[in-house]
C-alpha cells in the first residue's frame, strides 16, 4: 500500500480524498439547505481541509513545490470562498449563490485532480499531458453541466435582486 501512497502523509491524503470525493458528490445532489446537506457538507469541508494540508506535506513527485501544490492552493480558495459567505451571510442577497458556485467548482476541481491522478499512473504516458487532458475534460464537462443548470439552481436558491 505504501508504494501507492508513499508514506503516512500520503495515506492520510488518500483516505481524506476518498471521503471528500464521496461526500462532495453527495452534497451536490442532495436537496440544498437541509440538515443532511449541511452535515455531509461539513464532512466534505473537513476532509478537504485534511486533503489540502497533507498536499502541502507531500513532495516526492517533484522533490519540492509542484503543479499539485498550486492545485491545492486553488482548492483552498474555492472551499474558503464557498464557506465564508455561509458563515457570514454576506453579501446578504447573494451569499447562497456564492456558496453554491464556489463549492460546486471545489467538487469539480477535486474530481479533475482525481482523474489526473488516475491517468498519470498509466505506464508510459506523458505526465503533464495526462494531467492536462484529465483536468480539461472534467472542467469542460463541469462547465457544461453548470451552464445547463445554473438558471434552475439560481431559482432554487432564491432571488439575487
Amino acid at each position: 500500500m505504501f508504494n501507492i501512497v508513499g508514506d503516512t502523509y500520503g495515506l492520510i491524503h488518500f483516505i481524506s480524498s476518498i471521503i471528500a470525493l464521496i461526500s462532495g458528490a453527495f452534497v451536490l445532489f442532495l436537496e440544498k439547505g437541509t440538515r443532511t446537506h449541511k452535515q455531509v457538507g461539513y464532512v466534505y469541508v473537513v476532509s478537504m481541509g485534511v486533503l489540502i494540508i497533507t498536499a502541502f506535506m507531500i513532495y516526492r513527485l517533484f522533490g519540492g513545490w509542484g503543479i499539485f501544490h498550486f492545485a491545492a492552493v486553488a482548492s483552498l480558495l474555492t472551499v474558503g470562498f464557498g464557506m465564508v459567505p455561509m458563515w457570514t451571510k454576506r453579501p446578504p442577497k447573494t451569499y447562497k449563490h456564492l456558496h453554491f458556485a464556489f463549492m460546486y467548482w471545489s467538487v469539480i476541481g477535486l474530481y479533475a485532480a482525481f482523474a489526473a491522478e488516475v491517468l498519470t499512473r498509466i505506464p508510459n504516458t506523458p505526465f503533464f499531458g495526462m494531467v492536462g487532458v484529465a483536468t480539461g475534460i472534467i472542467m469542460i464537462i463541469g462547465a457544461i453541466y453548470f451552464a445547463k443548470n445554473k438558471e434552475k439552481w439560481v431559482k432554487s436558491l432564491g432571488s439575487t435582486s
